[in-house]
């Protein structure tokens, strides 16, 4: 692996493949052809490749149709299946594949190594392959090492470069254009350049790019994830002590938010995180500590303490109904997160299936993801589909709050009373004030405060998470 003495630093545009066209591969080809650059987005999935021809965007991204649509129609976003013409025309060949959670919790690389030998097979001159996908610390050697053995001209030089994504579902184009920073794992200077040189654009206010070796930018990504998995577990967990002494965790968030060395992002409690990110990210990091044999206690705790708050909603029906059978719960959102129709790891669908075994009906509604969700739960009678949402709160003996859509946070409560038979709501996003609930006639519960109750006769049992 080295880089063709004869490469030129400088373009003023490059062309660019990206390999794989889901969250991350849409959007680092989207963001580079509207920064000017050649890009060519390429898939297996002949359907997908034909929808996005034709303008249809496979994800609910904000701000992705539009710049898509812009960059197709200039001529500078290309979409295709064809590897070898791709790959031929480009220098800089993006890998933006999934990899999927293993059986033993670790990073399955099938797709990245599939990707590297396939693009070996039709490279004709020096190309430089960057590793965009999540991919555990030595992958770049695997798909340098993959890339080697399916030249067909072993004369052709090439580089392998880390490059992790820090992109957030719902706010991932903003991320892309205007980056926190840009991890560069590669131990060339020349290429190091180059990238450099790519990212230009994104980089004209003050310096954001680390040049680092390829292990630590691997790792990097790993660990930014687990970091910020952390701060949500620990507050969930310290929310459920919050609610045994009569502390307040929204109130404890802004007392130690406002600490600089801490600062206020990700210190929300809630039912869990989601995602196709984090809960990935920690099982493999996981993973790689008990290959190198090394225990990593508060990533385990991390992921123990999620996996548990998920249920902590329905623990709370159960305390205040004491039997959830034949019940009828009307839940407001479906999505991991407001701002996607991501449901991978949801916290609703823990939620909605533990409600099902108790016997419950279900009325469900998301603004963007209710499509999707259609085809992930089952058809069943105990689940009903609402077109909005007051719709869904007809008849409900509880509402439950599960995704923060904004669309959620000024409502008719008049007329939600109105159309429920019951008076119960059940907050997962802390986003009403308990006293104001209770004011309007709920027994309102949340996370990690201490519930307003409109019947004070009703059972202590009510009270516990």
């Amino acid at each position: 692996m080295s880089c063709h003495v004869g490469i030129v630093i400088f373009y003023s545009l490059m062309r660019i493949l990206v390999v794989g066209t889901g969250y991350v591969g849409l959007v680092t080809g989207a963001c580079f052809a509207e920064m000017g650059h050649h890009v060519i987005c390429l898939d297996i999935d002949k359907e997908k490749i034909a929808k996005l021809q034709k303008g249809m965007i496979p994800i609910y991204e904000p701000g992705l149709e539009e710049i898509v649509k812009r960059s197709h129609a200039s001529g500078r976003l290309e979409f295709s299946t064809d590897y070898a013409s791709s790959v031929r025309s480009s220098l800089i060949c993006f890998l933006a594949v999934p990899t999927p959670e293993a059986e033993d919790g670790s990073a399955d690389l099938r797709y990245v190594l599939d990707a590297a030998a396939m693009l070996a097979q039709h490279m004709d001159s020096y190309k430089i392959i960057v590793n965009k996908s999540t991919v555990p610390v030595g992958s770049t050697q695997k798909v340098a090492a993959t890339l080697t053995h399916h030249l067909k001209d072993p004369s052709i030089e090439f580089d392998v470069v880390s490059n992790p994504e820090f992109l957030k579902e719902g706010d991932a184009v903003n991320d892309f254009m205007k980056p926190d920073r840009i991890v560069i794992g590669t131990d060339n200077p020349r290429v190091a350049a180059l990238m450099q040189e790519l990212y230009a654009p994104f980089n004209l206010s003050h310096e954001r790019i680390l040049i680092m070796d390829p292990s630590s930018a691997e790792m990097t990504k790993y660990a930014a994830n687990a970091m910020l998995a952390l701060r949500i577990s620990f507050m969930n967990s310290l929310a459920g002590l919050c609610e045994k002494t009569g502390a307040d965790i929204t109130k404890v968030r802004k007392g130690i938010g406002s600490d600089q060395r801490i600062g206020h992002a990700f210190l929300y409690a809630g039912t869990g995180y989601g995602g196709s990110c984090f809960p990935k990210d920690v099982k493999a990091l996981q993973a790689l500590a008990k290959q190198m044999d090394y225990d990593l206690p508060l990533v385990e705790a991390t992921e123990r303490v999620n996996q548990e708050q998920k249920k902590c909603l329905v623990q709370k029906l159960l305390c205040y109904f004491g039997d959830l059978d034949r019940k009828r719960i009307a839940i407001w959102g479906l999505a991991f997160k407001p701002g996607t129709d991501d449901l991978r790891e949801a916290p609703s669908l823990v939620v909605i299936r533990m409600l099902l075994e108790q016997g419950a009906f279900l009325s469900l509604y998301d603004p963007i993801a209710m499509e999707k969700a259609k085809l992930i739960l089952p058809k069943t009678p105990q689940i009903s589909w609402a077109k909005d949402e007051y719709h869904c709160c007809e008849e409900a003996d509880a509402l439950v709050l599960m995704t923060d859509w904004k669309q959620f946070r000024f409502v008719d409560f008049v007329r939600i009373q109105e159309a429920m038979q019951g008076r119960a709501f059940f907050d997962g996003r802390n986003q009403y004030s308990p006293q104001e609930m209770a004011k309007r006639g709920f027994d309102y519960f949340s996370i990690g405060r201490q519930p307003c109750l409109t019947n004070s006769a009703l059972p202590s049992a009510a009270i516990v998470k």
